[in-house]
């Protein structure tokens, strides 16, 4: 019986092999003249089994069969490439790198991508195929490393005699990563050897030697500690005294554990398999749909819709959609996917008879959709939005954020139990709006007057505190005479009050206040309350600061980071104890264990006034409690009224979406409303009495809906202008999008008159040749709303006897689509089945959640939170949860590093 050897891999592995998961057997058996014979086997390992690309953080083959330098073929972030300091002490071998002598193969510069992906995941995964040269090799020997030297490091996966060895920095190791962990079962023989160490967000450690867990234990404390700087090495250590002989065929490093079944996923793909061609395809069409996304359709947003989109479509070309685009117009075809030359779209662009009017692309523009015509035309949302192209450049960005006074309010609040409500409100600089929003990233700058406020509140906070009883939460010592007492005291507030760990400098800081104190024969009560004082005005508390990564790319953000994130968006503070410890524990990494605490969470009450935030924010209902409308045209008008209907959108608001539990939409056609006795008179409903009162509108044509409260109708101004009432459908409902009127037009609005009513006034605009085309865009939308005076009343003629009417027609930016409509009420109903109006919520949302404005880089992940959304239901919880478990949250963005 003869059997063909696999290639670079011992008889012994093979027979191993042929019981492990996933081999198949596959032999034919004959008899020729009475001898059995056994045809060749195939290969141990399946290339038909893909590797585990998920959480690569580097990864190294050695098929190259020359040269001194080793690629990162991960595809993560900045690549690093290791160098083989000493070329003639190796060997290339067939898929193979062999080091004969001692040498070192270290990093191109340090590793700093792989420290900043575990410091956030607290998780890693080593991986090697390897053939030892002995079993003699002692120290332990580096297999890999990184490291500094002989006693400092960050992990070290080594040989020591027949074990394997690994040491591993934590906050509850030492430097050198000692206490080790040690291979179970002597399996560093000369030998073809997958090795495979895992260490999960919670300290559980596995070691796996030829697919077999051979070890199962706690490596406690955190990855914090790791020191950037630091190189990734192969076969020695950076001192060069820990050589290690022996042959690679693979090095794997991860930012997470892999599971039992990934492990054995990797051990049957085998020692030459490369990336998952379905992950590196899965890549590849990610950055063809982000090129799309980001460099093709603001090209066609800004020089071609203006002729080509679904309403305009000259000569029959619609290219705001991709089905549109595709089948071309009344001159056939104008995109031929894989050919440029061939497509008449470029045709045009090169010879610069597209676009007809203003500068034509640029050289590098164009160039840009030549390449992509080429790549294949690949098309990844489904139209091309011009408000996707509307925040200026930056403006979507990720900005460093400040809490808003509201969300400080709620931070202090949450974290050491005291209201400073009304001391914040009236110390605070009011946080202005910018871009719809008043807690825009960008627009939340600190003054003087921020500095000073931020450090008298925080005396007056700890003036409030039982620091006594807030100092028990985290040691039952009241006198922390020892350094390592008190560091672990300050560790604890620090965590708590940053929502997030220290450092060791900011711990020895603020020790040394605690010293200091102590020192000047003061009490552990103002030793305490004097820390916190600090600490509430440190940056860290003030502002959500997270790390940035290195390395370009994106990468997904610490459990801590997370958490932090989840908390703002959902409640509008800090992470709470039982969200601080799952991120402690490293369980947000954890989908599963996630969505179970999005969903926690949302039942907190906390989530509905998060949630009616965003609606006051969103309609600017702040604005209420500071009109003063002409007493002589509304004489009834009293401050308190203002109040009323800002109460009466916010109760309906939660109505709504929490009591109710109804889809997001359905805010604009829900037939009913809130009111007080003042408020109902003006709406001309009969009063039930005192507070607010729930009033049933099914029979009300003219009322129903968000669009027919006063909160909103004011927005008009005294005139009930058609002008803003429409911009405000139009850009808040509707995501549209209208350039500032011309230098030197007079906006003065035109006041009705017998026989001209504010419809007629607009109507003529949209009849003026110069005013029109951007006129017809946004009066029409609120021709719906003419019977509404500038503070909501309900008139079926105005001051001067003109008959108003409610009658319009509704069209849906980039659509040609005319939808009519008789009653507010039916506008109400057009507008709630609109799916353009619940796109725009799902925008609105996210951009609230995330505190900036959303570009063209979100363009295609909001889409997928929509859908996602959607699917669930609508409602605001889905919504939320989509958002949250979207890369948006769980993922941040890094600039290339130069």
């Amino acid at each position: 019986m003869a059997f063909h050897p696999c290639d670079e891999v011992e008889q012994s592995m093979v027979n191993e092999h042929r019981i492990s998961k996933g081999f198949r057997l596959r032999a034919a058996l004959s008899f020729i003249g009475g001898v059995l014979l056994m045809l060749p086997l195939p290969p141990a390992f399946s290339a038909d089994t893909p590797r585990v690309s998920n959480g690569l953080a580097a990864f190294y083959t050695f098929e190259s069969g020359h040269g001194d330098t080793i690629k990162d073929r991960s595809g993560n972030g900045q690549p690093v490439d290791l160098k083989i300091e000493q070329s003639s002490a190796v060997a290339w071998k067939k898929s193979a790198l062999e080091v004969r002598s001692a040498t070192k193969i270290e990093s191109i510069g340090s590793a700093d991508k792989i420290v900043d992906q575990a410091k956030r995941s607290n998780a890693l995964t080593i991986e090697a195929w390897i053939k030892p040269n002995n079993t003699s090799q002692k120290g332990p020997a580096r297999i890999v490393s990184m490291s500094k030297d002989s006693v400092q490091r960050n992990f070290t996966l080594g040989q020591d005699g027949n074990r394997y060895q690994i040491r591993l920095r934590t906050t509850l190791t030492s430097d050198n990563g000692i206490p080790e962990t040690s291979g179970g079962s002597g399996n560093a023989e000369p030998k073809l050897t997958h090795v495979v160490f895992t260490r999960d967000g919670g300290g559980n450690v596995r070691v796996y030697e030829n697919g077999k867990q051979t070890v199962s234990k706690k490596v406690a404390g955190k990855l914090s500690n790791w020191e950037d700087g630091f190189l990734l090495i192969l076969a020695n250590e950076r001192s060069s005294e820990r050589p290690w002989l022996g042959e690679f065929y693979l090095v794997a490093i991860y930012s997470r554990a892999l599971d039992h079944a990934e492990v054995s996923q990797n051990f049957d793909a085998g020692p030459k398999a490369g990336v998952d061609p379905r992950e590196a395809e899965r890549l590849a069409m990610a950055k063809a749909e982000q090129t799309f996304a980001t460099k093709i359709a603001p090209l066609f947003a800004r020089h071609c819709l203006e002729c080509h989109d679904s309403a305009s479509k000259k000569g029959e070309l619609d290219l705001s959609r991709k089905v549109a685009a595709l089948a071309g117009g009344e001159s056939g075809s104008v995109i031929v996917p894989g050919n440029a030359e061939e497509s008449l779209l470029w045709e045009q662009i090169a010879s610069g008879d597209m676009p007809p009017q203003g500068p034509g692309l640029s050289t590098s523009d164009q160039m840009v959709m030549k390449g992509w015509i080429d790549g294949g035309a690949v098309w990844s949302i489904d139209m091309i939005d011009p408000a996707v192209y509307a925040s200026k450049p930056g403006a979507s960005d990720h900005w460093i954020q400040r809490l808003t006074v509201l969300e400080y309010i709620e931070t202090v609040r949450s974290a050491v139990g005291v209201n400073i409500s009304a001391e914040a409100t009236q110390m605070l600089p009011p946080d202005l709006r910018a871009d719809g929003f008043s807690n825009t990233a960008y627009n939340l700058n600190v003054d003087l007057k921020h500095v000073e406020a931020y450090s008298q509140l925080a005396e007056l906070i700890v003036q409030q505190m039982d620091i006594l009883k807030f100092a028990k939460r985290f040691s039952k010592s009241r006198s922390l005479n020892t350094d390592a007492t008190a560091r672990d005291f300050v560790a604890k507030v620090g965590e708590w009050l940053f929502r997030g760990p220290l450092d060791e400098r900011e711990v020895s800081n603020y020790s040394g206040v605690l010293t200091a104190v102590a020192s000047a024969g003061g009490s552990f009560e103002q030793g305490v309350g004097l820390m916190v004082e600090a600490m509430l005005q440190s940056p860290r508390f003030i502002y959500r600061i997270e790390k940035h990564p290195h390395g370009g790319g994106s990468h997904r953000v610490s459990d801590f980071e997370l958490a932090s994130r989840m908390s703002y968006i959902l409640w509008g503070g800090p992470p709470d104890a039982e969200l601080l410890k799952a991120a402690r524990e490293g369980q947000l990494t954890d989908e599963e264990r996630c969505r179970a605490e999005v969903e926690r969470m949302l039942n907190d009450r906390r989530a509905v006034e998060r949630s009616k935030q965003f609606a006051s924010d969103w309609l600017n209902l702040d604005r209420l409690t500071n009109m003063q409308p002409n007493q002589k045209r509304y004489p009834g008008w009293k401050p308190e009224l203002g109040r009323d209907m800002r109460d009466e959108t916010l109760a309906y608001f939660e109505e709504v979406v929490w009591k109710q539990g109804r889809p997001l939409n359905e805010l604009f056609d829900a037939q009913f409303t809130f009111a007080t006795p003042q408020l109902a008179k003006h709406y001309g409903l009969e009063p039930k009495g005192d507070g607010l009162r729930r009033y049933d509108l099914s029979n009300e044509a003219a009322r129903g809906g968000l669009l027919t409260q006063g909160s909103v109708l004011t927005i008009g101004g005294d005139d009930a202008s058609m002008v803003t009432r429409g911009l405000f459908v139009m850009r808040d409902l509707l995501r549209g999008v209208i350039g500032a009127p011309p230098p030197g037009v007079d906006t003065t609005p035109v006041p009705p008159k017998p026989g001209m009513t504010h419809r007629d006034v607009a109507e003529d605009r949209i009849r003026n040749e110069s005013c029109g085309g951007c006129h017809i865009k946004f009066d029409p939308l609120a021709f719906g709303l003419e019977q509404f005076d500038g503070l909501g009343g309900f008139h079926r003629k105005d001051e001067f006897g003109n008959a108003l009417r409610s009658d319009g027609q509704l069209v849906i930016p980039g659509e040609a689509k005319v939808q009519k409509y008789k009653t507010p009420a039916e506008l109400m109903k057009l507008l709630s089945g609109s799916d353009r109006v619940r796109e725009t919520l799902t925008w609105k949302v996210t951009q609230f959640a995330l505190g900036r404005p959303l570009g063209a880089r979100d363009a295609t992940e909001v889409q997928r939170i929509h859908q996602t959304a959607t699917n669930a239901g609508g409602r605001y919880a889905d919504l939320i949860t989509a958002i949250v478990m979207s890369d948006l949250v769980q993922e941040t963005r890094s600039e290339e590093a130069p």
